[in-house]
Formats: structure tokens, C-alpha cells, sequence
């Protein structure tokens, strides 16, 4: 049923949309048919395989995505394996020039709203694909990527991951450098999945805004993945933006105790834990219907908003649901379809329209804006550094 709210909701998104900070569907395309985009035409509904495509992205109110151009971290290819996903969003913009467009700066997302396309960036989860070397890092930013998560679920060698054991503190020297290099390139840091010392390191270096692309409320669900609220209560100074996710496991905390018991069933069948292959998902269904699983609702994500907003202020907030990066979501956030039910919960709390433009769109199109007017300053101060891990860490 249609309700005020939810009409206004859209009547908002239409004219400022939502810019989501994270969606995993290339590595989607590359796990379910190895990159054949006729077999997953996203030009058409794909319910029955992925969370997203191009008809439910509009019904969804979404104006820009990040796409996320991960990799796992255990891969030996990494670098290679991420320029295949690079070449795969490449592939879907060239596909639908008429719904995509690839773009590289704030502006750039302004111009394709106003032609009615949906701008489309890039963001390289985990330090892992740059393989500690600053000329790839170079490398990524100049085939478009303009966030780069420092790390994924494992450490890397220069920082501390939320879901791996400690190893060196936060951020070393040479992470440092990486932070430092990517404020000169205009490349936003994103402190989605690193420790929370990490973001804290990250937070003394960076001379640009950050980022959360994914990441929720610890105060209100205790999961590592989460920011403390000491780390939001900093944005403010920074610039930066939190953007929420819609995870089950990181909002709700029934949802993160029973993950756990899923996690090690997946381990116990051989299955990387992440898995959504179809082998992947029966696991997973057959261990639900043996125990139900705790089910997160639009309202369990606004209550994280809620949360973020007392603690960060309006001006730092963003959404990133992590779409088909996740075989669980929650009722009413489906797919990328149902981004009104949310702003309509938002409506009925009573956030203002101008405070819900600036969640959809305004904030995160400032934020890499800022990131530009940074690296414009950088640039003129310095030229591109060559530091190694060798020998900034020794």
C-alpha cells in the first residue's frame, strides 16, 4: 500500500537521489557468469539472480553508485583480478549509455543527474588490490577508481582490518603514506572494514575528507564492522560522511550472533563464508530452515541513522546498502528498489526533506568535491610519492 510518506519519499528521490556508496555487483557478474552480460542483461529484471538492475535502480531512486571493484583478499591475482572488475563497470557504461554514465568527479555526478543518468563510480575494497605499491595505487585512480576501502576482512601489511587479529596497531608508516598519496590524487579513504584504531590513524593523517562507504552504528549493534561513536563524533571536523548499511549481521544483533553460527556451517561444508554461489546459497538455506534466521526491517536501519545523525550531525551521513554483496537483507530494503521505504521511515521520525537531500545526495557529492579541492592544493605542493613498504617500515 502506497502512503504519504512513501509518495513523498519518492517525490524527493526524483529530485535528489540517492547516491550509494557501495554495491558488489560486478563481482556478482564475474562469480555467476564470469563477466557474460548477456547472460545477466540487468537491462531487464534479474530477480531470481541479483539485487540490482536497471529498472529497479530507477524504481529505487538512485542517481549515482559506487560500484565496487572488489577482489578477495586471499586472492594471489588481486591486481589483475581487479582490473577485470574495473573493465566490467567500463563494460556496463558502455553497454547502457542511456542509464549509465561513468563518471570521475562531483561535477561530473551533477551533469549525469541532470541528464537523467545514473553516475557511476568506482571504489577498490580492500588495500590488497594495489599490492603495496603507490604506482598501482596511481594506476587504479587514473582508470577511474575514487575510494579505496584500506582494507578488507583481512589485514594488509600496512593496516589492521576490523575482522582479522591486530598486527600493526592501526596504521604503519607506509599505510600513512598510502593515506597521504591518495589526498594528493583525490582518491576518498574508505574506512569501511579496517579496525578501529585504523580509522583513528586514518583520521590524524588524512588532509581530505573520509569515508565510510558501508558501515553502521556500533553503539547500536556491537559488530567490529561498525564505527564507534568516538570515530563519528569526528567526522564533523574531518568532512567526511558515514554511509549506512543495510547488512543484516551489522544492524541487527540477533542477526550478528546467528551469523556466526552460518559462518562456521559454510566452513564446515569447504564454502568461503561470503560465498553466494548457488551451491553457496543451498548451504545456506538449508541451514536456516534448520534455524531461523533473525530478520532485520527498514526500521532496524533507521534506528542506525538515527544514531549517526546525534553523533556525526546531519551533514555526515550517506547510505551504502552493499547490494549483491550480501545473500540476506531486510524486509523492506529487498533490493535496490527500496530505498523509498526507508526514506519514508525517515519522513514518519520526523527528518526534514532538506536534512533527507542532503542523506540521498548532497553529502556525498560535497564530500568527493572536497576530496578534489584537496588534491588540486596537494599537487601543487607535491609531486607523487614512490615511498615503499620496505622502506618506510622496516
Amino acid at each position: 500500500m502506497t502512503t504519504p510518506s512513501l509518495e513523498t519519499a519518492r517525490r524527493l528521490l526524483r529530485e535528489f537521489p540517492v547516491v550509494d556508496g557501495h554495491n558488489d555487483l560486478p563481482w556478482a557478474l564475474r562469480e555467476q557468469v564470469h563477466y557474460d552480460l548477456d547472460a545477466r542483461d540487468i537491462a531487464h529484471h534479474q530477480n531470481a539472480h541479483l539485487h540490482t538492475d536497471l529498472p529497479r535502480l530507477r524504481e529505487g531512486g538512485v542517481g549515482a553508485q559506487f560500484w565496487s571493484v572488489y577482489v578477495r583478499s586471499d586472492l594471489p591475482d588481486a591486481v589483475p583480478a581487479t582490473l577485470e572488475q574495473i573493465d566490467c563497470v567500463r563494460q556496463l557504461t558502455a553497454r547502457y549509455p542511456d542509464q549509465l554514465r561513468l563518471t570521475l568527479t562531483a561535477a561530473e555526478m551533477e551533469a549525469a543527474r541532470a541528464d537523467g543518468r545514473i553516475a557511476s563510480l568506482m571504489g577498490a575494497e580492500g588495500g590488497h588490490s594495489i599490492a603495496n605499491s603507490l604506482g598501482t595505487l596511481r594506476g587504479l585512480y587514473e582508470l577511474g577508481v575514487r575510494y579505496m576501502t584500506l582494507t578488507h576482512n583481512d589485514n594488509v601489511a600496512w593496516a589492521d582490518s576490523a575482522t582479522d587479529r591486530p598486527a600493526v596497531g592501526g596504521l604503519s608508516e607506509f599505510g600513512r603514506e598510502v593515506v597521504r598519496e591518495m589526498n594528493r590524487l583525490g582518491m576518498l579513504v574508505d574506512l569501511s572494514h579496517v579496525a578501529a584504531t585504523t580509522m583513528r590513524h586514518a583520521l590524524d593523517t588524512s588532509e581530505a575528507p573520509v569515508i565510510f562507504s558501508h558501515s553502521s552504528a556500533r553503539a547500536v549493534c556491537d559488530h567490529p564492522r561498525n564505527i564507534p561513536d568516538d570515530v563519528l563524533e569526528r567526522l564533523p571536523a574531518n568532512g567526511g560522511i558515514a554511509m549506512v548499511t543495510f547488512v543484516p549481521k551489522f544492524v541487527l544483533q540477533a542477526a550478528v550472533d546467528w551469523t556466526v553460527a552460518a559462518d562456521e556451517n559454510m566452513r564446515a561444508h569447504g564454502l568461503f563464508h561470503l560465498d553466494t554461489t548457488p551451491q553457496a546459497m543451498k548451504v545456506h538455506q538449508a541451514f536456516e530452515e534448520r534455524n531461523p534466521r533473525p530478520v532485520a526491517t527498514v526500521a532496524t536501519v533507521a534506528d542506525h541513522l538515527d544514531h549517526m545523525r546525534e553523533a556525526a550531525g546531519i551533514d555526515h551521513l550517506g547510505i551504502g546498502g552493499d547490494y549483491d554483496g550480501t545473500p540476506f537483507t531486510p524486509d523492506g530494503l529487498d533490493d535496490v528498489s527500496g530505498y523509498p521505504n526507508l526514506i519514508a521511515e525517515l519522513l514518519e521520525r520526523g527528518w526534514s526533506t532538506a536534512d533527507l537531500a542532503k542523506l540521498t545526495w548532497q553529502n556525498a557529492v560535497r564530500v568527493l568535491g572536497a576530496a578534489e579541492d584537496v588534491a588540486r592544493d596537494l599537487q601543487s605542493k607535491r609531486g607523487p610519492s614512490n615511498a615503499t613498504l620496505e622502506e618506510l617500515d622496516r
